[in-house]
């Protein structure tokens, strides 16, 4: 047990926990910061980031999460990497450990942020990034006038597929049963599109592209028939849902049914000095913006909490 008890503890370093240490640091807090496995989260898989204010040339998302985390360093935030493998919310100062090594902090922030859910396949982590994308908001824009395919049948794989037709020239939804989850006012919406074509009964069997280094096309099975046939697109869109990273908080903090952190006032939990921010507690919006912003009232959060 590290018997050193911080102000603020910070677990996951992504935009929200890189701003949180940000801020936090600049109050005099000195935040350690717990860095997972996938330090600086999804933005390390993203490869240019147009969207996020400053950048008017873009910039690759390793890099814009480099940036943040210069900064937080520069302005004293302590880093430590390894994942998180139990917390004890029960007293303040909380405990969270690291492996073999315990910390103790008067508040904490959450932000461990939510993992994409991928098809599974070695062609789709092998073109991520080069046409292959889980972020319709973040990557349509560079798919002006192509054919692309948007995997799933939720509500967010149909928000993504129409809200695509403002760029591409045709978008098919492939989705492996023959009838919608989304509510019926989207279903309407994809229906009435004449950009949108639907491939019902279907999975993607393999993403094509490997030997040129971008999506040529994909091929696709009928789950019915087995049969298989190739379609040609340029990109590919991942849309079955998120998973919230929040498995070791579950019976410690209050978490919805999707397993997301539910906030009782901006960014506070249930539990008082334990805060939550970015992708960790927002299901919806899901950009380095939000997380960023949420980043920064966490920060004040607990700050303010700790002048109590």
């Amino acid at each position: 047990m590290n018997d050193n008890i911080r102000d603020v503890i910070i677990i996951g370093s992504g935009p929200a926990g890189l701003t949180a240490a940000i801020y936090t640091a600049r109050a005099d807090l000195k935040p350690l910061l717990i860095e997972g496995p996938q330090p600086g989260g999804q933005l390390t898989i993203t490869t240019d980031v147009e969207n996020y204010p400053g950048f008017p040339d873009a910039i690759s998302g390793p890099e814009l999460v480099m940036d943040m985390r210069k900064q937080a360093e520069r302005f004293g935030t302590e880093f430590i990497t390894g994942e998180v493998t139990s917390v004890d919310f029960s007293n303040q100062p909380f405990t969270i450990t690291v492996g073999d090594a315990s910390y103790k902090g008067n508040t904490i922030i959450i932000a461990t942020g939510a993992s994409a859910r991928w098809i599974g396949i070695e062609s789709e982590k092998k073109l991520m990034g080069s046409g292959v994308s889980g972020c319709a908001t973040c990557d349509g824009f560079f798919f002006k006038g192509k054919e692309i395919v948007v995997v799933g049948g939720g509500d967010t794989a149909l928000e993504e597929a129409a809200f695509l037709t403002r760029f591409a020239s045709k978008v098919s939804v492939i989705h492996r049963r023959d009838q919608f989850r989304a509510s019926k006012a989207m279903q309407e919406k994809v229906f009435n599109n004449n950009k949108i074509s639907i491939i019902w009964d279907s999975v993607v069997d393999e993403i094509l592209g490997v030997e040129q280094g971008r999506v040529t096309g994909v091929r696709v099975k009928n789950v019915k028939n087995g049969s298989i046939t190739e379609l040609p697109c340029e990109g590919v869109f991942i849309a079955i849902g998120h998973t919230p990273n929040t498995k070791v908080f579950r019976g410690h903090i209050a978490l919805d049914n999707h397993g997301y952190v539910i906030l009782k006032d901006r960014t506070s939990t249930n539990i008082r000095g334990v805060f939550a921010a970015g992708d960790v507690a927002d299901p919806h919006y899901r950009q380095a913006i939000t997380a960023a912003g949420m980043g920064c009232m966490a920060a004040i959060d607990a700050e303010r909490f700790l002048e109590k």
